[in-house]
């Protein structure tokens, strides 16, 4: 603090009164909320409008026809790249500038880093969703909507990798610091590989739909190399606080991520069994070391929240388990597609979606000028619909798309109907919760 005073000082050409340093200050930290709001808010808009609407559009098509392969690739592709990118990818991007900038010297760069980002990034997951859609110039807007996200993330990292944490007094950095950092080197390869996949598209292809052989591939980098591990090292940070866990295993977490990284690097290479095998090993050793099952030190604390959150934080992690286990099944089998989708579909609506509606409605609101969470009436109803219809579509890809229960078609639609309203639900209530003015006892600040 003491540092950033100094700063302020020098800035100013003079020294700064108390109220002086608390209305500096107080802007600041306003102008970090809104920048917050505006990514969150555009993540919701990815993943209400290309991607949940879009992907319910897509299921009700493949229900009707009892095929999976009656809606084409490059729709389902779009549909998941707006999930993945527009909607958790930008809520990475802004929770990330949101928590370190704030403690280092904001110049006007730093803010304009800041919204570039946010422009280039959502112009160019806009442009990748646009072309899977209706392939119009898609040779040339394919490529650069996988540059424009690259350069966006590439001044994401550039400004958040200049962080120095100021009188921590900490030398030696936490085990979920190198977690997210993992995490964080894997989006930038996850980007990379995305614009070599679009150039070799561009050059070679003959639509944006990328090769089976090569999207399961990629899938795995996605999700398990990128978004797997920032799930592990937010929670590694949180979660002891908010479910009164016992202290995090570190050293169990890091060789969680390796275990976890060579699944990804082994899938990448063709591997498939023994990539599922390392990604199951690396969720239960990730489990252990987060103590998630363990009798907790101190209750949990649900303040603002629904007392129900630690349950569906456990049960997002029994998913991941659930996903990998059903990897191992589908790469032991033949012809085992609707294998691999419930396992996806478990990963990323089971544990990452469920994990983004938990720890998002928890810390979000608080992040974003200390206000309260609009519902938690409605956080409960959003986070039991999620379950539900997870667990509907799930079952369902596996009876349905195997061919083991032909009834099973039917449950498609009904599990897209539920998960709808699910993120429906809490975009309304996150939506709401900015809209809301502050508590009034902090209204001054």
């Amino acid at each position: 603090m003491t540092t950033l005073v100094t700063r302020m000082e020098q800035e100013a050409g003079r020294p700064l009164t108390s109220l002086e340093i608390f209305d500096l200050t107080a802007a600041r930290e306003q102008t970090l909320s809104r920048m917050l709001m505006l990514y969150i808010s555009t993540g919701l808009l990815f993943m209400l409008l290309p991607g949940t609407f879009f992907g319910v559009w897509n299921l009700l098509a493949i229900s009707s026809h009892r095929a999976a392969d009656s809606v084409s690739p490059a729709w389902i592709q779009a549909h998941g790249h707006a999930q993945i990118f527009g909607w958790i990818g930008t809520f990475i991007l802004g929770v990330g500038f949101y928590s370190i900038p704030k403690l280092r010297r904001m110049s006007p760069f730093s803010l304009y880093a800041v919204w570039a980002s946010w422009v280039l990034w959502t112009v160019g997951v806009s442009l990748r969703w646009l072309t899977g859609v209706y392939p119009w110039q898609w040779r040339a807007l394919l490529p650069l909507s996988a540059g424009l996200e690259l350069v966006a993330f590439v001044i994401f990292f550039r400004t958040v990798s200049g962080h120095r944490p100021e009188g921590s007094g900490k030398s030696k950095l936490e085990e979920w610091v190198f977690v997210v950092i993992g995490g964080s080197i894997g989006l930038l390869l996850t980007l990379v590989v995305n614009f070599g996949i679009t150039l070799f598209l561009a050059t070679w292809g003959t639509s944006p739909e990328i090769p089976a052989y090569i999207d399961r591939r990629f899938l795995v980098l996605e999700t398990w190399g990128c978004l797997v591990p920032f799930v592990w090292g937010f929670s590694a940070k949180w979660l002891p606080i908010f479910l009164g866990l016992r202290p995090v295993r570190g050293r169990v977490l890091l060789w969680a991520l390796g275990m976890n990284f060579a699944g990804v690097l082994t899938a990448l290479w063709g591997w498939m069994v023994v990539a599922v095998l390392c990604l199951l090993s690396g969720i239960a050793l990730a489990v252990y070391a987060l103590r998630l099952f363990e009798f907790p030190e101190r209750p949990a604390k649900v303040q603002g929240i629904h007392s129900s959150f630690p349950i569906f934080v456990r049960l997002a992690y029994v998913w991941a388990l659930i996903a990998a286990g059903l990897g191992v099944w589908a790469a032991s089998v033949e012809n085992s597609h609707g294998i691999w989708g419930a396992s996806r579909h478990a990963l990323t609506v089971g544990f990452l979606a469920t994990m983004v509606f938990g720890i998002g409605q928890r810390v979000l609101p608080a992040f974003s000028g200390m206000r309260l969470l609009f519902s938690t009436k409605l956080m409960f109803l959003a986070m039991v619909l999620l379950a539900t219809g997870c667990l509907l579509r799930v079952n369902a890809e596996v009876l349905a798309y195997q061919g083991f229960v032909r009834s099973a078609w039917s449950w498609l639609p009904v599990s897209a109907i539920v998960e709808m309203t699910a993120v429906t639900i809490f975009a309304a209530n996150l939506f709401a919760t900015f809209l809301r003015h502050r508590p009034a006892a902090l209204a001054g600040a």
